[in-house]
């Protein structure tokens, strides 16, 4: 029988291989800007072309390579970034498998120009395929060109499969959101379609935070910074009042690399914990220098998650040192001590004798004599015993205060045939510790979650509108302006059509900056750029590519935001109005997330409850 094991064509294997390295366009960003940065380069200029599918090409001024060099680093575990295997113990640049490269050029049409300082001419280099097509000297400036064409353009099955534009060039800002947070010292620019979107100058940290992320966050920024024998702990956190229901703004770096790190992400959490809201997260930016001999970084592929020697150590200086910022610029709340209704305790002083309790007796009081009873000073107090039962009845509103929809019956609810002007009657609907609506149906007692049941009610009428572009819009006095992260931008650019059909107008002011000229007329008590930003992190958290889901995450969360609220007490026509509108929907059971709305308890499990046991 013939051997059947054989070496597969190297082809293969870096095709093989890129699966792993190379997911998609952003993933293909990331690999050649760490190649600049480790290449030392002070300027990186990335272009990108139709999300990345058509063009990416990085631009750096680092040291360049020799001819020699080009070609050697598009071959399987070639790399200059260590020689030995104790090497792996003490990595200071981002790249060292040698597999980048090589994946890329399986999967896409490379280009290469690239010259060294002390060169007189660079080298030009043509890879299609990992195969090699072309190799020339050329005339280029210090430093390296690599052009990206056509990515998966031999695996037709991976280029079908990826996404939009809108979430490939969504998901390129976000890689590129955390190499410049990692690097503030190395100026960046993006140009995408030939227009330019990013111009960050180098500076310092806190000012390469404001750039990215807008001038808002400014004030908002905690500083902190600890060091100690396991290694450097620095960067900001925001104050408690900035905290948000998304995670977007959440970084962690060791030794310049973005890392993710759940352990570490709940030491931060427990320093802030007493501070928060439930489902609230704050912003961070916290960097870790540590020795690279105590860090594996050699787990994944895309080198994001690592392994710390000391990690339960750190974890502790971590959680400490967040709440001692927290502490010195007294995002802590002080000790206050209410005395508005403590008991006043005397001080017991032994030179002043006790003073005798006295008795008050009035010598003219008669117990017989009732016509002055209740007006003596000592008598007891007259109380009014009507005042409990004020609020049960109902007074008739006024033809303007009449809600057509609240006043029409169905055949699930009683009627009032007795109901006249000069009648005093109950409502026919009482609201529960101002968050359920309990009501009479014909089998039984109805409960409504308020809350659920308005959730119901306007997703419902803000996915109508976004479907038929019927939204209407209520124009504000004076528009609010909203600044936005690259990757936020990206996002509400995706989704603008559809927040446009709903009632929102914005107008694009540049560098990522919005104004809000108009909100949907259901939402108009609302906050605005707070929507606006829920709706996005909504967005980026789900990452959603269809249309369809698009719009109804898009529906859900300004129901979410502008549904009535539990503990706000609603008047017996706003209950009817709320219960005519649920009932009209076409699931009215049950809210959009799949929630329980209504609860029916018959009148047989009533009577059961009611019934004595013997």
């Amino acid at each position: 029988m013939p051997d059947i094991i054989h070496l597969l064509p190297d082809s293969i294997a870096n095709q093989i291989a890129a699966g792993e390295v190379i997911q998609r366009p952003a993933s293909v960003v990331k690999e050649l800007v760490e190649n600049s940065i480790d290449a030392g380069a002070t300027q990186i200029q990335i272009v990108i072309k139709n999300a990345g599918k058509t063009l990416i090409q990085v631009i750096d001024n680092g040291k360049g390579m020799s001819a020699t060099d080009a070609r050697m680093a598009f071959e399987r575990h070639a790399t200059s970034k260590i020689q030995k295997a104790d090497d792996l113990f003490s990595l200071t640049t981002m790249g060292f498998r040698g597999e980048a490269l090589p994946s890329i050029a399986a999967i896409s049409q490379v280009e290469v120009k690239t010259r060294k300082e002390e060169d007189e001419i660079g080298t030009r280099l043509s890879i299609s395929g990992s195969k090699v097509e072309e190799q020339e000297a050329i005339s280029c400036a210090k430093g390296t060109i690599i052009s990206v064409k056509n990515i998966f353009f031999n695996v037709p099955a991976r280029r079908k499969f990826l996404k939009s534009n809108e979430s490939e060039r969504r998901n390129i800002l976000m890689e590129i959101e955390r190499l410049v947070l990692a690097n503030p010292d190395i100026e960046f620019s993006l140009i995408e379609n030939d227009i330019q979107t990013l111009q960050l100058p180098p500076g310092v940290l806190r000012k390469r935070i404001v750039q990215l992320v807008g001038k808002n966050i400014n004030q908002q920024l905690i500083e902190i910074n600890e060091e100690t024998t396991l290694g450097k702990i620095h960067g900001y956190v925001t104050k408690p009042e900035s905290a948000k229901k998304s995670r977007a703004n959440q970084f962690f770096f060791v030794n310049g690399r973005f890392i993710r790190h759940p352990y570490f992400h709940r030491a931060v959490m427990t320093a802030f914990e007493p501070l928060l809201p439930p489902n609230k997260n704050p912003d961070y930016f916290i960097y870790f220098e540590v020795d690279p001999s105590s860090l594996d970084v050699n787990i994944h592929p895309t080198k994001t998650e690592v392994k710390f020697e000391n990690e339960q150590a750190l974890w502790q200086i971590l959680m400490v040192t967040v709440k001692e910022a927290l502490g010195k610029f007294n995002a802590l709340p002080p000790l206050d001590f209410d005395r508005e209704d403590a008991i006043e305790i005397p001080i017991y002083d032994e030179s002043k004798p006790a003073p005798m309790p006295k008795v008050n007796i009035n010598p003219n009081y008669n117990p017989f004599h009732t016509i002055q009873r209740n007006t003596h000073p000592n008598s007891l107090p007259h109380f009014d015993w009507e005042t409990l039962y004020r609020g049960f009845k109902k007074e008739k509103p006024t033809e303007a205060q009449v809600d057509p929809l609240a006043n029409t019956n169905t055949g699930l609810f009683y009627s009032s045939e007795n109901e006249n002007a000069d009648t005093e009657i109950l409502p026919d609907h009482y609201q529960y510790k101002q968050k359920y609506i309990l009501t009479s149906v014909k089998s039984g007692l109805m409960i409504i979650d308020q809350h659920r049941a308005h959730i119901r009610i306007l997703f419902d009428t803000f996915l109508e509108q976004i479907k038929n572009k019927k939204g209407v819009s209520q124009r504000v006095l004076f528009p609010e302006i909203i600044e936005l992260s690259p990757s936020e931008a990206a996002t509400l650019s995706s989704i603008a059509e559809d927040l446009q059909a709903v009632g929102f107008e914005l107008n694009s002011l540049g560098n990522h900056s919005f104004a809000i000229q108009g909100i949907p007329s259901e939402i108009a008590s609302s906050d605005p750029i707070s929507l606006i930003r829920s709706i996005i992190e909504k967005s980026m958290e789900t990452a959603l590519d269809v249309k369809s889901e698009i719009q109804e995450s898009i529906a859900l969360s300004l129901a979410h935001l502008a549904a009535i609220p539990y503990g706000r007490t609603l008047t017996p026509e706003e209950m009817s109005h709320l219960i005519n509108r649920l009932f009209a929907c076409r699931i009215p059971n049950y809210s959009p997330d799949g929630h329980p709305i209504v609860s029916l308890i018959s009148d047989e499990e009533i009577a059961k409850k009611m019934k004595s046991s013997r």
